[in-house]
């Protein structure tokens, strides 16, 4: 009887070790050759690019990576898989409802739902939570099936369910697929945890309205968020996370510090800055533009709107437009304008205005220029999504001979900005197109290489902790991200860099090398703070509020215990007006120890107590936010020392 040896494939891990397997092996297969522990951890892989389950069978040679809950992709297959034991529950107690799409979110995961004519609140989520583990702990696989289109319909006719068929028919036949688990299934493109006994901890956060596929002309859907985890002591973890988060809220925060406001009338996404908010940004203005001259930029305004064709020629009309504010008429039939999206196509008209030679270049353009993007109701929040912003944008055109050079000096000017505010724990995100899919990018192969290229040696050179992410790079360019942590761990692009080689031809930019031939510059977009509404957002999350001493809009609040100590307090204040401290008088007819209590909740940093004493011997007792009193003081003195202080909070920038 003739003996068939199996076939043998290569399996490539990321250390770069090849191991051989019988074909039909499973990544969680593979998992259990390297360890048992390895294998009780893995959630999900990739092979060859492309997300597979755990139980995938692998029929040819290639490259995997395996993900636990330690990586980003282990949790989204976690919390996608999370989605589906909360479709099947929902079904299980509401027989009528209708699902729609379920997916992993950046912490958890939702389920739209059309609920009918019945009624769902957040009063529903514990009888939702308790039967979702029941479900979890039945560990039942989750299982891949292809399907025909016809099959496909069928099935959700029979449910009659217009959602799912309207996906359905969206799709193409033989791309098509499943996910069965109990008795449940739904329409699913894959990336699942192995079994749902791997969830042992869940919470359902609440509840929100949500128009099918974010069209406001769709039908209105039931939201419920949620999130899940491997075990009981995280989910308490991260729910403790969240009370600390709602204490540090930006728009809590914002209105108990007199920051910031909106208005209905005024419009969704449009901030109205009060004053304290505006000493503060300015102060944030002024911080950069002082470095950024020091580093040879040159401050330019470009107006709010733009002609229609501006747009056209940069792109951002063809990419955008549909998804924008819409064209602004004029009485000319033939005159479009747009609200500026971008600063970076009026820039490239001011470079165009005028001749260059090599010997000019770079050039550096700075502005804090507004621009407005049209944003769905349902997502903005706050400052960090808006509909009218101001970036501190800058556009840098020089020869491809100074790129490097150039990229490297922005790179140092966005770290100064992150240790002069206390953002000290961060990594660095090299953005890179999807070559998968080339429709979603402008310009030349060779260009994009050459930017992508640039970028990597520039991060490497300056031997920051990069990750590479592919697909994230903007449609003109790749980009350097700068991902940073705040003081609860919550991780927030802000800071970007990006090479661009494509606007200066789409604009037709030249100048005048030493060979007396026209050459392309290379043009380099740089925003440390990215915009100012979302920087000030996370600063103020950050800090709870407590702003470093030179950026807060009040420094000192100084306190009278009576009314007749004001002619005393008038003459602290202008000492310390004098030596530019910023400070307030509280002569109300209050207690002090109420003018205390309020001034804690103000945040102001430090406090002056006048009393008789202080009058008599011409000091001032001093006390400091979340500290108490910290002794007497003479006037130079706590002059002194709040100007260290300062100093210390504030390092300078080199260039």
């Amino acid at each position: 009887m003739q003996r068939f040896l199996p076939d043998m494939i290569e399996i490539h891990f990321p250390d770069k070790t090849i191991k051989s397997y019988e074909d039909g092996v499973t990544p969680i297969e593979i998992a259990q050759s390297i360890s048992e522990g390895l294998a009780r951890n893995v959630l999900s892989a990739e092979f060859n690019g492309e997300t597979v389950e755990a139980n995938t069978p692998l029929f040819k040679s290639g490259n995997i990576v395996l993900y636990t809950w330690k990586d980003k992709e282990g949790k989204k297959a976690f919390w996608h898989s999370s989605a589906h034991v909360l479709a099947q529950t929902i079904l299980s107690l509401y027989p009528e409802a209708k699902l729609t799409i379920g997916p992993a979110i950046e912490n958890g995961f939702y389920y739209d739902v059309d609920f009918g004519l019945m009624s769902f609140s957040e009063n529903d989520l514990k009888k939702v939570e308790k039967q979702f583990l029941d479900f979890a702990r039945e560990k039942n696989e989750f299982k891949m099936r292809m399907s025909s289109k016809a099959d496909a319909l069928d099935f959700y006719q029979k449910e009659n369910n217009q959602f799912k068929i309207e996906l359905i028919e969206n799709l193409e036949d033989g791309t098509i697929s499943f996910c069965d688990h109990s008795d449940f299934t739904d329409l699913c493109r894959g990336g699942h945890i192995p079994h749902t006994g791997f969830i042992k901890a869940v919470k359902l956060l609440s509840v929100a309205g949500a128009y099918w596929r974010g069209d406001e002309n769709n039908q209105q859907l039931t939201r419920i968020y949620g999130i899940s985890f491997p075990k009981q002591k995280e989910l308490s973890e991260y729910l403790n996370l969240l009370e600390e988060a709602k204490k540090r809220d930006h728009r809590k925060l914002g209105k108990e510090l007199d920051l910031f406001t909106f208005s209905q009338k005024v419009g969704q996404g449009l901030p109205l800055w009060l004053p304290k908010g505006t000493a503060l940004r300015e102060r944030l203005e002024n911080f950069l533009k002082k470095a950024q001259k020091k580093a040879g930029y040159e401050q330019v305004i470009s107006p709010h709107i733009g002609n229609k064709d501006l747009y056209m020629t940069s792109g951002h009309y063809e990419k955008y437009g549909a998804d924008s504010f819409q064209p602004i008429q004029t009485p000319s039939a033939d005159e479009e304008f747009l609200l500026k999206p971008m600063n970076c196509p009026h820039h490239c008209e001011i470079f165009k205005s005028r001749s260059w030679s090599y010997r000019d270049l770079p050039k550096r353009y700075a502005e804090f220029g507004t621009v407005y993007r049209y944003e769905q109701s349902g997502e903005l929040h706050g400052l960090t999504r808006v509909r009218g912003f101001t970036q501190d944008d800058a556009h840098i055109f020089c020869t491809p001979d100074q790129l490097d050079i150039e990229f490297k000096k922005v790179i140092d000017l966005v770290l100064y900005v992150f240790s002069s505010l206390g953002f000290d724990d961060f990594k660095a995100q090299v953005s890179l197109r999807d070559k998968k899919k080339p429709e979603k990018y402008i310009g030349d192969k060779k260009n994009w290489e050459l930017a992508e290229k640039a970028i990597i040696s520039a991060a490497e050179e300056k031997n920051l902790n990069y990750v590479i992410e592919t697909g994230e790079a903007a449609f003109y360019g790749p980009k350097l991200d700068f991902m940073v942590k705040d003081a609860l761990g919550r991780q927030w692009q802000l800071g970007t860099i990006q090479v661009d080689y494509n606007l200066p031809e789409r604009f037709d930019l030249t100048y005048k090398g030493s060979d007396n031939l026209l050459h392309r510059p290379v043009m380099i977009h740089r925003a440390p703070f990215g915009s100012m509404e979302r920087f000030v957002a996370i600063l103020l999350e950050h800090t709870e509020g407590n702003f470093p001493l030179w950026l807060i809009p009040e420094q000192v609040n100084i306190l009278c215990v009576s009314e007749k100590h004001k002619n005393y307090a008038k003459k602290v204040l202008n000492f310390l007006e004098n030596h530019e401290i910023r400070a307030l008088i509280d002569d109300r007819n209050e207690t002090i120890g109420k003018k205390i209590r309020e001034s804690e909740l103000s945040k102001v940093p430090y406090m002056i107590i006048i009393g008789e004493k202080e009058v008599e011997n011409e000091n001032i007792s001093l006390r400091k936010h979340r500290k108490g009193d910290i002794g007497n003081f003479t006037l130079k003195a706590v002059v002194k020392k709040l100007e260290n202080e300062i100093e210390e909070s504030k390092i300078s920038f080199k260039v």
